[in-house]
């Protein structure tokens, strides 16, 4: 079968890439061709560029820093994150940047389109939310549709009310829907009038540790040097603090497997690009195979903690969406990992109480199990 996989655009995000590796290669052992879709938000001209800035700095934003950033520069800083896509996911469509473009996929002979994973449902990460419930399809037969670990990224519903209505009536044409959080399952009975979702795990899980381990073989990834990875997408001194002390408490060696510097923090130039250049996915996977303990405000950090059973300590960002971490957290037993306070007593808990990790695995092995069953029903 020959199916589409329309996902966010996979650009320099770890858990992004890695959620398509999983699912392309999971189709691909049921038999299946797949082609990851690449929907894109339409590039701003050079006028419309300098004035989404002005306008950032006017409203008291941060500059979006990639906007500035030239196309020499670009290459450099996601050099390996191509590289990963190149051998790891390889097959894309051209970009596409309208919703004309979306129409020509009509004309690829795809026999189902599979949309998730990822927050693919959240309006404000999509150029236009109707796409990722097929509208350019509207009127094909004889295709499957499928939602695999669709999420909205939030307990609460966000589509406006003509999104709402338009969505609601494609939805009806899926054949399939699954949803990454519990709280999903809710928000599609109500507001898509779908009662037959289910929950399912994040792709990534749909992977093995040890098959995540034969990537490590096939690239030579070393070990990494050090017992406690801090992976913060969203940095500030309370949470570097924590870190810190929490290292110093168990005298373990820090790192973090991350650019030497973000960007915004300074302005980029030929000479200093490759400091804001980012590692390989397959070495930042490895950090959490070699690593005592892990620190991270990432959902897809979460879960690789969780796949190598390495003790954690999840913070919530209410901004990025809590619900992903709570339906996850909650389902394995592990929501007292899960953090929103960053005071010392909070802390103490969550480190000082044991992980039982056989528990945690036969869930994840029986959650994996159902997931995998859902993808079968609908795809063979």
């Amino acid at each position: 079968m020959k199916i589409g996989v329309l996902t966010l655009p996979l650009n320099d995000n770890y858990g992004g890439l890695l959620q398509a590796f999983a699912l392309r290669t999971v189709l691909r052992s049921m038999g299946h061709d797949s082609i990851v879709i690449d929907r894109r938000r339409k590039r701003l001209s050079n006028i419309r560029k300098f004035a989404s800035i002005a306008k950032s700095r006017i409203l008291g934003r941060s500059i979006y820093p990639k906007l500035l950033l030239s196309e020499y520069q670009s290459d450099v800083i996601l050099k390996e994150i191509k590289s990963f896509q190149k051998r790891y996911i390889s097959h894309f469509t051209e970009s596409i940047t309208t919703d004309g473009g979306m129409s020509c996929l009509n004309k690829m002979g795809f026999d189902a389109f599979v949309v998730g994973s990822d927050q693919c449902w959240r309006p404000r990460y999509l150029p236009n939310v109707r796409n990722y419930f097929l509208d350019f399809a509207e009127n094909q037969r004889n295709i499957r549709r499928i939602a695999y670990a669709a999420s909205f990224g939030v307990s609460h519903w966000e589509l406006n009310e003509p999104d709402t209505r338009a969505c609601r009536k494609l939805a009806r044409k899926f054949d399939g829907i699954s949803v990454r959080e519990d709280t999903g399952v809710a928000l599609v009975k109500k507001y898509l009038g779908r009662d037959d979702a289910v929950h399912v795990v994040d792709p990534t899980m749909l992977i093995s540790a040890e098959q995540y381990m034969e990537i490590f073989a096939n690239e030579d990834a070393p070990r990494v040097s050090g017992d406690l990875k801090v992976y913060i997408l969203d940095k500030n001194q309370e949470k570097d603090l924590m870190a810190q002390q929490i290292a110093a408490r168990f005298g373990w060696n820090l790192f973090e497997m991350q650019p030497h510097k973000r960007l915004g923090s300074e302005k980029v130039t030929d000479d200093n690009v490759g400091d804001f250049s980012y590692p390989n996915p397959v070495q930042w996977v490895r950090g959490f195979r070699d690593v005592k303990f892990v620190v991270t405000d990432s959902f897809h950090g979460v879960v690789f903690s969780i796949l190598f059973n390495v003790p954690f300590i999840a913070i919530g960002n209410v901004n990025r969406g809590l619900a992903r971490f709570e339906s996850l957290l909650s389902k394995l037993g592990l929501s007292n990992r899960f953090v929103t306070d960053l005071s010392p007593d909070k802390i103490n808990d969550a480190i000082s109480q044991e992980i039982h990790w056989h528990r945690v695995n036969a869930i994840v092995e029986n959650e994996r199990s159902k997931s995998m069953d859902f993808l079968k029903k609908h795809l063979q």
